[in-house]
């Protein structure tokens, strides 16, 4: 996707859930990867929740009130995410939950060599109305939306999102903080972090239209340095005559500028996506 992509714009409901109670933030600080617990107010939060494993079960989107929170469930089973925090919820911790409908979100499409602004692109809708500087956007359609993922590398399928991988390996650094203490999952994280563990990571792959496919790339192909695994494509499209997708790549091949399909001789030009985050810092926006 080129700088058109400054024009278009991202209109979706999602699933969202209520949190009520003086005890709704640090129930948040302590389920969910994100430093919640010292956020102001009305800021979004981008956070993961966690198997007890590390492993994502769904990413969220974070608002915090006087009263409670909203959280907006991105990707994921929102179903799952609501029953996971009321089997924790205690009395002693001052919480509430209750599902809250639909909740319409826009967010803008940046150029793909951009990693997302959140805090600057992230709109809750709030009624019907689009805020002015809105208006002039034009509505992505789902090819676009597609092209706009793969191009910065967001792991938002089911295929990157698939209970077996980690935020360290997708590139979600920025939705994990790693001086906040104890939460779910934390103890597995850390110990990656601390050790520099993670076995594979998240790339974006082309196929230029120059190289003949005799078999098209396809979600669950192996990918091979001299014969060897090396890695899985986990996302894949077709963009006229060339292919490009998202694949998790071994450890041992990070550094390999290309590699191979199982299924024929083809070679897959790799990259670090644009918007793979490390994990290290905390989140600051």
């Amino acid at each position: 996707m080129n700088d058109g992509a400054q024009a278009l714009l991202w209109d979706a409901s999602f699933p969202s859930l209520r949190l009520k109670g003086g005890g709704s933030r640090q129930f948040l600080h302590g389920q969910t990867s994100a430093a919640i617990q010292q956020a102001p107010d009305h800021q979004l939060i981008r956070s993961c929740w966690l198997t007890a494993t590390g492993r994502v079960q769904a990413l969220l989107e974070v608002r915090l009130d006087p009263e409670g929170a909203d959280v907006l469930v991105l990707c994921g089973d929102a179903e799952a995410v609501l029953t996971g925090f009321d089997r924790v919820i205690f009395p002693a911790d001052r919480v509430k939950i209750t599902q809250s409908g639909q909740r319409r979100r826009l967010q803008r499409l940046c150029p793909a060599h951009q990693p997302p602004q959140w805090d600057q692109e992230v709109l809750w809708l709030e009624g019907t109305s689009l805020p002015s500087d809105w208006e002039s956007l034009n509505l992505a359609n789902p090819d676009q939306l597609e092209h706009w993922r793969l191009n910065l590398g967001l792991p938002f399928s089911k295929q990157e999102l698939n209970g077996d991988t980690n935020p360290l390996e997708l590139g979600l650094g920025d939705w994990v903080s790693l001086d906040k203490g104890c939460y779910l999952g934390q103890e597995t994280i850390a110990k990656l972090a601390s050790r520099d563990g993670v076995k594979q990571k998240l790339r974006c792959w082309t196929v230029q239209p120059s190289e003949a496919l005799a078999t098209s790339p396809a979600i669950g192909d192996t990918l091979l340095h001299n014969g060897d695994r090396a890695g899985t494509i986990t996302s894949a499209v077709q963009e006229g005559s060339s292919w490009r997708g998202l694949a998790l790549i071994r450890r041992g091949a990070l550094q390999q500028p290309s590699l191979e399909l199982s299924t024929g001789s083809q070679a897959l030009s790799l990259h670090e996506p644009p918007a793979f985050q490390e994990c290290g810092t905390a989140q600051t926006s």
